[in-house]
């Protein structure tokens, strides 16, 4: 069989295994049976499973496992020949399914008619999807000899380890791509990178969007994704193809099915943009006016922009920090940055600039877009060259410290003077060292207490506001429409909570908890599934001084934003962009930085070990 990838199937399963949504393609089908009987001329090569047939071994698979996904660790409850006993961590992303009725998978040893193998499983929303791409017979029978296998895993070598016979199916990639597009669909994710322009009355027709999902507001806007022309009014906003994001939370099978269709119709994927699918389904061909013919135009970029031209850039930063304001423990801050772009120019020009910043900003590390090359970079300057593709995408992505320090400093305090009462106190430094044009939004604080409920609460901050609800607290230091520019802010907030009274369980009337306890995590091999479960228990506190165990309750989370520049001090020159062949369009550049994993650490609580953190 001919290299690349082709997906023999696909299904999609709800929360409840069952499948509602499937497509099998014949043209794939064939080759594999032809292939199957080459190398097996005695043999009928197997069928693919009815949807009743997939969900049943699903569900099987599940129960044996103890989770969709498994633990990819052999361990007591392993049986020969499932997954967990091939002892590798790839099972909890690549899977078999035994289609024999017979649970007992010793029975249908070195038996590869029984077995549907590789198929990748992603889990989006609530829902599976697995795939099953084209693999040569002789790989599956490599995978059902070292499944049956006394010896199999990564610890007894590479040659025998699952992840090594995955490495030469060249299949593989391309079912995950196939998997996450279909996960993004269903999910509705299917929004591109948000590029950020200041407001202006004159450039509403270029908000077209192929998802519905962005609005227009009076304040600075995301530009949306078509890659239409520019359009007078408004209601071009929700044009033919935002009528096929998925509606409702429901699953909408039509959009999946003109997916298919247009990104891999026989089976083989062409181009899983959804960007590219759904401006070609609502504008067609621009045949009309077609490139040079010294220039070839890519198969990736299979429609091409008409209408009022320009070059957008957004540099998008996300801060995670935890902060501990303890001399023992280090705070740890770092910067998460991606450039997002829109290129709304005719034909195929070529983009160049030089990133500047980027001493300031010590990167750790960075990557770039396919489309992108860097042939050259200084200290202080990266030069790249770049032909985009249509719509919003992210041209490079990396990882910086936080140049400017952290934004949000300070620390937080909470102890409990009984059982069911406790006393905070927030200290809280804003914007310090930040200066103009730079600007925070919005900043709040919330205490989650998601065990215990809140009926009385008495406190008040120095600055903002405060809102309650029956199991958080949460402080709007800087509310909306009240930015924070050009200066810093110094908040305190003390107060006190007390909480309902906890249901006491004498150790005599846990007997049945427990025993139901045992019962739960008997079939459930998964690490991740039992700590779940056990951090979900409505348990009594261990000690008074610590009232809230598993660390779930013992921080502050901070949430803000902020635009005028990035954080890392990384930037681009507006004035330094060339496009080639040269026109007269417009280079918009914005910056912004959310707030990630931003926690204050309670100082008077148990440090948090690494694996929290």
């Amino acid at each position: 069989m001919p290299s690349g990838c082709s997906i023999r199937a696909l299904w999609i399963l709800n929360n409840h295994d069952t499948v509602v949504f499937s497509r099998r393609f014949p043209v794939v089908e064939k080759r594999w049976r032809s292939a199957f009987n080459t190398e097996n001329e005695n043999t009928d090569p197997p069928r693919l499973p009815t949807d009743q047939q997939l969900a049943v071994a699903f569900a099987r698979r599940k129960r044996r496992e103890g989770s969709s996904r498994g633990c990819g660790l052999r361990v007591s409850q392993s049986t020969k020949g499932s997954d967990s006993w091939v002892d590798d961590p790839i099972t909890r992303h690549i899977i078999s399914l035994s289609l024999s009725e017979d649970d007992d998978n010793e029975s249908n040893e070195n038996d590869d008619t029984n077995i549907l193998w590789p198929i990748v499983i992603h889990a989006k929303a609530l829902y599976h999807i697995l795939v099953l791409p084209l693999v040569e017979p002789r790989e599956m029978k490599d995978f059902v000899n070292l499944s049956n296998r006394s010896d199999c895993g990564s610890a007894v070598g590479e040659d025998l380890s699952l992840s090594s016979l995955l490495l030469n199916i060249s299949s593989i990639t391309g079912a995950f791509m196939v998997a996450h597009s279909f996960g993004d669909i269903v999910s509705g994710d299917t929004a591109e990178p948000e590029v950020v322009v200041a407001a202006s009355p004159s450039v509403g027709g270029l908000f077209d969007s192929l998802t519905g999902s962005i609005g227009i507001s009076t304040r600075p806007r995301p530009v949306a994704a078509a890659p239409v022309a520019a359009s007078s009014s408004q209601s071009s906003i929700t044009g033919a193809a935002a009528s096929d994001a998925p509606k409702g939370g429901l699953l909408d099978k039509d959009l999946l099915r003109n997916f298919i269709a247009s990104a891999m119709p026989f089976g083989t994927p062409l181009d899983l943009s959804l960007s590219n699918i759904f401006a070609m389904k609502a504008n067609g061909f621009s045949s009309a006016e077609p490139p040079h013919q010294d220039l070839k135009q890519p198969a990736w970029k299979p429609y091409l922009y008409k209408g009022k031209q320009r070059l957008l850039f957004t540099i998008h930063e996300t801060i995670n920090a935890a902060m501990y304001d303890r001399d023992e423990i280090p705070d740890s801050v770092s910067v998460a940055g991606q450039i997002n772009c829109r290129a709304e120019l005719e034909g195929l020009p070529d983009v160049s600039f030089p990133l500047a910043g980027l001493s300031k900003a010590r990167i750790d590390s960075i990557s770039f877009h396919p489309c992108a090359q860097v042939p050259a970079h200084g200290i202080d300057k990266q030069n790249i060259v770049f032909q985009p593709p249509l719509g919003n995408f992210v041209l490079m992505r990396y990882q910086a410290g936080c140049g400017l320090g952290p934004p949000v400093k300070g620390f937080y305090q909470l102890s409990m003077v009984s059982e069911d009462e406790g006393a905070f106190l927030f200290k809280v430094g804003l914007m310090e060292g930040y200066k103009s044009p730079l600007s925070m939004e919005f900043c709040t604080i919330t205490m989650p207490f998601p065990r215990r409920r809140i009926v009385a609460f008495d406190g008040t901050p120095s600055a903002g506001t405060v809102v309650t609800t029956e199991h958080s607290v949460e402080w709007r230091v800087v509310g909306s429409g009240r930015s924070l520019s050009g200066k810093s802010l110094e908040a305190t907030f003390p107060g006190t909570i007390k909480f309902s009274p906890l249901k006491s369980r004498r150790r005599g009337d846990g007997d049945d908890d427990e025993e139901s306890d045992g019962e739960g995590t008997e079939n459930v091999v998964n690490v991740e599934d039992v700590l779940v479960q056990k951090m979900n228990k409505d348990l009594p506190a261990v000690e008074m001084e610590e009232p809230f165990c598993w660390q779930a309750y013992d921080y502050a989370k901070v949430s803000f934003k902020i635009v005028g520049a990035s954080v890392s001090r990384m930037s681009i020159d507006t004035k330094s962009v060339n496009i080639y062949p040269t026109t007269k369009s417009p280079v918009e550049y914005s910056a912004q930085v959310t707030s990630g994993d931003y926690i204050l650490w309670n100082t008077l609580g148990k440090a948090p070990s690494a694996a929290a953190v």
